[in-house]
């Protein structure tokens, strides 16, 4: 008969959430088996639903998010043994790279790409809020002196890189956008294409190179269906959610209401 653990994996096998479900089962389990609490890696959104269902597999153990500040996309979950009674900490630290913002306008993608060419794995690494002149960096506290001593260069600028506080952070703020729109099918491609402004050809094309995310998780088929409260992402455009769908149309279209992130 399969353990409990067999069957909670079993799920996520042959899955994007395969490898770091198993890493989260023995968190959760060291928290429940020890009486005190585990921190994971800074984790996606689709990875902390994951976590969330993990925990949920455990008597007296929770499960709760923290990515630094408030409105975090990548967040570390703590899993915590309701007998506990420490302060556990969720070791997040804050790296300020600043440069001269006058000669050079660095993005997200090119601080990551710094990081990452560091050799760092992005699993250390939760959001990044780059602006004109600098960018703030929540990593895993253990890395900061690593950082600290090797980022020298983002994007072929040198910058200067200090410890800040989270406090410095603000909490984030979303625009939301709502749309309301017809659509011949539910098809991620259609609902894509009225959510972001493209063309359903566009939209295909960016689902099949992996651009557009559904629930955070790739989906090759542009024929997937979506259904009320899905999100769909691309980086560096936002998000979309699945608020409503209202029925069909005299012309047999459907009416949706999506809600635009920005």
């Amino acid at each position: 008969m399969a353990t409990d653990k067999e069957k909670i994996l079993r799920f996520y096998r042959g899955t994007e959430g395969e490898n770091i479900s198993v890493k989260l089962y023995d968190l959760a389990k060291y928290a429940a088996d020890s009486g005190k609490f585990r921190v994971s890696p800074f984790l996606s959104p689709y990875e902390q639903d994951i976590a969330e269902t993990i925990a949920a597999n455990f008597v007296g153990v929770s499960a709760d998010f923290f990515g630094g500040y408030q409105g975090a996309e990548r967040c570390r979950a703590m899993f915590t043994d309701d007998t506990f009674k420490g302060k556990p900490s969720f070791e997040i630290a804050v790296i300020k790279a600043e440069w001269r913002g006058e000669f050079t306008r660095l993005s997200h993608r090119d601080v990551l790409g710094s990081l990452m060419s560091l050799g760092v794995d992005r699993a250390y690494v939760g959001d990044i809020i780059a602006t004109g002149e600098s960018a703030k960096i929540l990593i895993d506290e253990k890395m900061q002196n690593y950082f600290l001593e090797n980022l020298k260069e983002i994007g072929g600028a040198s910058v200067k890189c200090s410890l800040d506080e989270l406090s410095s952070i603000a909490p984030k703020e979303e625009r939301i956008k709502e749309i309301s729109a017809t659509v011949a099918s539910l098809r991620i491609d259609s609902v894509a294409a009225a959510g972001f402004g493209m063309s359903r050809s566009k939209a295909a094309a960016d689902i099949l190179a992996d651009k557009i995310k559904l629930n955070w998780q790739s989906v090759k088929n542009a024929s997937v269906s979506v259904k009320e409260g899905d999100m769909l992402s691309i980086r560096g455009r936002g998000r979309v959610e699945v608020a409503e769908i209202r029925g069909t149309t005299k012309k047999g279209r459907i009416g949706i209401t999506l809600k635009r992130y920005i």
